[in-house]
Order: C-alpha cells, then structure tokens, then sequence
C-alpha cells in the first residue's frame, strides 16, 4: 500500500485481511506501508504454534501477486491537511506525522489523529499499540510532553475510540457471534 494504513476487522477490502483470519486465535490485523501487525485471542493457542501459520499465510499471500487492499481510496487518513483545520490543528498533524508515528511504527502500531478541542488531542491508538499495558505511558510521558513543548496550545493527550474503531468492536464482536453459533 501506498502510506496508508488500515486495520481490521474494520471494513471489507484487504484479501490479506480475510486470510489471515482463517487462521485460529487471530482478532486484529494491522496493516501499514512496511509491516503486518497480527494481534491474537489471549484465550486462544500461544504463539509459537500460531506464527508458522501466519507467517505461511503472508509468505502465500504475496506470492500469489494479489493486492494487499482492494480499494485504497475508500480508507480515511486522518492526518491529511483539511481545509477547516486551524493552525494548531495542522501543527499537531504534521508533529504526528513527522516525528510520532514514525517512532510507534517501529514497534508495529500507529496512531489516528481524531480532534483537538478545548486543549485536548484526542488520539485512537492502533496495530500492537491498541490494547498494549505501556501505550498509556507511552501516549503520556512521550507524546503529550513532545506536543506541549512544540505546540503550547496543546494541554493534554487522551487515547479514545474513534468512530471507525467503534465499527471495528461492533464488526468483531458479530463476527466471533457467528462463529460461536456455528
């Protein structure tokens, strides 16, 4: 893919996605331009008898020349420059962008940029970073004191679900129904 990143279960659009599903245990997976992040059940198989699987999965998936994404445009970046956004809004944007998410993609997440009101950056965290025990610590002592020093306007940083991470809950929670029923 072309620097967007994306993540399911979330919406329909990625062969590598579904496949990677198939597989026992697998909840998440996290697309970005360099990496594949795969997250798995904590109740389900441990994990040295779920990567050969995956990594099989991957290795099969590329060799068969298939997009990655079927429809790259139908995915939101939301760090892209709006027309509405104020200035300290593009500053926060391009701060993510240039010096934050490059930093959390070595560890195989990213993160969403999804308002700025009243002071506060409201960010939803993805890939290995959603769910991960250090990301509040991470989001706290890293990213809020890196946007105070370069953005004094800035007063706070708070993780959140965003719209599309709502969708995502209520996608995989009918997805694990269904199997469940079955």
């Amino acid at each position: 893919s072309s620097g967007i990143n994306a993540e399911w279960p979330l919406r329909p659009g990625s062969p590598l996605a579904r496949q990677l599903f198939r597989i026992d245990g697998v909840t998440r997976v996290f697309l970005a331009p360099d990496f594949i992040s795969v997250t798995k059940d904590d109740n389900e198989q441990p994990w040295n008898t779920m990567k050969p699987d995956i990594f099989a999965c991957i290795m099969d998936f590329f060799s068969s020349n298939q997009p990655v994404l079927l429809d790259e445009a139908a995915l939101d970046n939301t760090s892209a420059i709006n027309e509405d956004d104020d200035e300290t809004t593009i500053m926060i944007k391009e701060l993510l962008d240039t010096r934050i998410r490059p930093t959390v993609m070595e560890d195989g997440g990213d993160i969403r940029f999804v308002s700025f009101e009243d002071g506060i950056v409201k960010l939803a965290l993805q890939g290995s970073c959603s769910g991960c025990p250090s990301s509040s610590v991470t989001l706290k002592n890293g990213i809020e004191n890196m946007m105070q020093f370069y953005i004094p306007e800035v007063l706070s940083v708070e993780a959140v679900d965003d719209e599309i991470t709502e969708i995502q809950n209520k996608v995989f929670e009918e997805f694990d129904k269904t199997l469940n029923d079955k």
